[in-house]
């Protein structure tokens, strides 16, 4: 299943493509840039794109005042034009995507900023009905809890992008969008920043999704999703979801037990079962309780039958709306228990294909690392820092350079 970040066609919303934003695990800072390849720099060829854009905005009710202030700094970002060219479509097991979105670190981040923004997680779950714990873990995802919001300016990223026209049509909406939020007077031009995509703000909104579901949670006359106090980011996601359908008092979904000999072809998201038919199949709660019917439910075994097993309520679907992966929506909806105290998962995941366990693999890591050879953390996630440091060992030691973890590679370590 991908966990890529990209843009969901349904709505348009969420963040691009892998590393564009915090929904693709880390995201930018809010630091400004310091990359050459971001900043806006001299093309002639977008200069006259830009030249015939303003007419074609101004026939959309975008003023000559709007388009002199959000063009005044704006250019071409050759290196948004790179980052969508070059981005690579890959697929992390859900063992892996837990271990980054929803670590130690990152749940510890969640309890904290959860217990300091309660009372406004509160009032948000009053008004639109989604629980504290969802909006929280949706935050942590896609911003991680507001520290990585995006700082490249909306106006050039999606410029370049409807200029360079891969997908012209679609980035011309987005830029149209962000001269509309400027002309409303929600942000200024200079704050008017996000990924290199242009998803903004604490939730990473892209500009037409913010147009319909962004919302002025106090009244302040701004819906202001990009500054330091994550209040209408957090309520316009929470508005988002309710507007697609959250249902008030229901769970997203659970980990399950199944029985010695399931018939695993029962599993799917397109095959939903009353609570009471898979009661009777005999999946259970994962302490061997009858599962609480809240409705309509799929069964979803990402890692095959020997890993965890989820029940996956209509409200999963909902959350899918952010980011249509079973992994996003599964990740949303862990770190959401995590978050207000539930455990680790119950079930272990299945050895890799190399046969490694993720504790195999944080070992591998570590011992890598004091021989010298920096993976770039323990985290038990085998990514491009891990395989250089591994191909980096294997030339040293004048073996076949494959870059690949292995059982033999861990005992050689020692």
């Amino acid at each position: 299943m991908r966990v890529t970040r990209r843009w969901v066609a349904a709505t348009g919303l969420a963040a691009v493509m892998a590393g564009c934003t915090a929904g693709s695990v880390t995201g930018p800072s809010n630091a400004r840039t310091t990359d050459p390849d971001l900043r806006p720099q001299p093309n002639s060829g977008y200069d006259a794109w830009v030249a015939a854009f303003r007419n074609r905005a101004m026939q959309q009710g975008i003023s000559q005042a709007t388009l002199n202030a959000g063009f005044r700094n704006a250019g071409f970002l050759p290196g948004v034009v790179k980052r969508d060219r070059n981005q690579t479509e890959f697929s992390r097991t859900l063992e892996d995507y837990l271990a980054i979105v929803a670590s130690p670190e990152k749940v510890a981040a969640g309890r904290s900023n959860y217990r300091q923004r309660a009372a406004l997680l509160g009032e948000i779950e009053t008004r639109y009905g989604v629980p504290t714990s969802v909006i929280a873990a949706i935050w942590g995802m896609e911003s991680n809890y507001g520290t990585r919001r995006g700082d490249i300016s909306v106006i050039s990223a999606t410029s370049t992008l409807a200029y360079d026209g891969r997908r012209g049509a679609f980035f011309e909406k987005q830029l149209i969008e962000s001269l509309r939020i400027l002309q409303k007077g929600d942000v200024a031009a200079s704050g008017l920043v996000g990924s290199w995509a242009g998803a903004m703000g604490h939730t990473q909104f892209i500009p037409t999704t913010y147009a319909a579901y962004a919302v002025d949670f106090r009244g302040d006359g701004r819906r202001d999703i990009w500054s330091d106090d994550p209040t209408d980011g957090l309520a316009s996601a929470a508005a988002y979801l309710k507007a697609s359908g959250w249902q008030r008092g229901k769970p997203w979904g659970q980990e399950v037990r199944l029985p010695s000999g399931f018939n695993t072809a029962l599993a799917g998201r397109d095959k939903r079962r009353a609570v009471s038919e898979w009661s009777a199949l005999g999946v259970k709660t994962v302490t061997g309780g009858s599962v609480p019917d809240h409705g309509a439910a799929a069964l979803l075994l990402p890692s095959g039958p020997s890993g965890p097993a989820f029940l996956a309520f209509r409200n999963f679907n909902v959350i899918l709306r952010y980011n249509n992966s079973e992994n996003y929506g599964i990740g949303v909806g862990y770190l959401s228990d995590r978050i207000v105290g539930a455990g680790p998962l119950s079930a272990s995941f299945p050895p890799d294909r190399y046969g490694l366990t993720i504790d195999d693999r944080r070992r591998l890591q570590k011992q890598l690392t004091a021989a010298g050879f920096d993976t770039g953390g323990t985290d038990g996630v085998i990514g491009p820092k891990s395989e250089a440091a591994i191909r980096s060992y294997q030339t040293s030691r004048g073996l076949p350079v494959t870059g690949a973890p292995s059982r033999e590679l861990l005992a050689m370590l020692g």
